[in-house]
């Protein structure tokens, strides 16, 4: 049989971009082993079958050095002095699909003559947090005692992204590339991205994140589109990250989510640490780390406090970490996967016949006629 000469360096980097270890290679290609050794080369239907597995464009593998695959957008993950990982093809087909998303909203606004939102791009990091959090609060509506009142994390979420959706920016949430299950998104390599635009906004949240944990991404990437500062983030609430534009970006999150003067109002002083960061956790709907933060932020306890409750907080939550649910209602997520107000302003320009149904399948993730039709009743474009 016919064997072809890939790259052993493009098929190491192929493999680890694609986050698959030895082992799970070995079990499907028996010769990975020789293949990186250069004992033995694949066939072209085995080289194939491995450039779809890691999602690799099969041209790479006739290339002596992988090719630099940087971020479409600004990296704001500065993690100290430790370089960062090659970004995954997971998160950047997952940027490719919402610029693509991105460009035909913004084209289908300009058509409809919608007119650019004034909010993006209208903040500088010269301004206080507190300040430009209050506008946020003002835009989107939003009120502390509102979200109080729901029963929630989830529901909370709900209410903010339905606020954000509001305003004119597209919030998309999933925890896998487009539609495809077997291609699960790492919250270790991010947890979510703005797309600044004054027409087109959008921020994408990583669905594999805890509720808790998506509300302060998402109040950090809203921080991000009234900076204009398109960029894929940094949102350690416990630490504080070298920028200068992620830390005021989680300065205003942490304001808008959790408000200073409305804290130091409800503080239980005498109650330990561990009791007081769930019950505030509860009471604004944050996670447990930003209440922690924010009594440290307020004076409510030392650096060296912090950290030690930080430690142990983080343990407990890694062992309670959320499993995303497998499967759930296609139709019911379809407008959290891709933004309700972007999966309705395509459904209807398809039906109007001003967009392609091959081009619709793509953005929204279908492949169906009779998919598209149900999600368009779903979505309350047709009745």
């Amino acid at each position: 049989m016919t064997t072809v000469a890939a790259s052993v360096p493009v098929l190491r980097w192929a493999a680890k971009r694609a986050r698959l270890d030895d082992g799970d290679l070995a079990g499907r290609f028996h010769k990975w082993p020789l293949w990186l050794s250069g004992e033995a080369q694949p066939t072209l239907k085995q080289l194939e079958d491995f450039a779809r597995l890691t999602h690799t464009a099969i041209g790479y593998f006739f290339l002596p050095q992988p090719p630099a695959l940087a971020l479409p957008v600004p990296d704001f993950r500065i993690l100290g002095d430790q370089a960062l990982a090659e970004p995954s093809s997971n998160l950047l087909d997952t940027l490719y699909l919402c610029q693509q998303r991105q460009e035909w909203y913004r084209d289908h606004a300009r058509m409809h003559g919608l007119p650019a939102l004034p909010f993006v791009g209208s903040a500088s990091l010269q301004e206080a947090p507190e300040v430009v959090a209050q506008r946020l609060r003002e835009t989107l509506s939003l009120s502390t005692e509102a979200r109080r009142q729901m029963p929630t994390w989830a529901d909370a979420l709900r209410q903010l992204i339905a606020k954000a959706e509001d305003t004119g920016v597209m919030v998309m949430v999933s925890s896998v590339v487009g539609s495809n299950s077997h291609r699960k998104l790492d919250v270790g390599e991010f947890r979510g991205f703005a797309l600044a635009d004054s027409l087109a906004p959008l921020v994408f949240l990583n669905g594999a994140d805890s509720k808790a944990a998506q509300m302060f991404t998402l109040a950090h990437e809203l921080a991000h589109v009234w900076l204009g500062a398109t960029g894929v983030s940094d949102t350690q609430v416990g630490q504080v990250p070298e920028q200068q534009t992620e830390r005021w970006c989680n300065q205003v999150a942490a304001e808008l989510l959790m408000p200073m003067a409305e804290l130091r109002a409800v503080h239980e002083r005498d109650a330990p640490i561990p009791d007081e960061i769930q019950r505030l956790a509860r009471e604004f709907k944050v996670s447990t780390l930003v209440a922690l933060r924010r009594l440290f932020d307020a004076g409510f306890m030392t650096q060296i406090a912090l950290w030690q409750h930080y430690r142990v907080e983080q343990e407990r939550l890694s062992e309670l970490k959320e499993r995303s649910s497998s499967g759930g209602d296609f139709y019911h997520s379809l407008g959290a996967r891709t933004s309700k107000r972007f999966a309705r302003a395509i459904v209807s320009s398809t039906l109007e016949g001003l967009t392609s149904f091959p081009d619709a399948f793509r953005m929204l993730g279908m492949r169906k006629t009779a998919t598209f039709y149900e999600a368009a009743r779903e979505l309350g474009v047709t009745v």
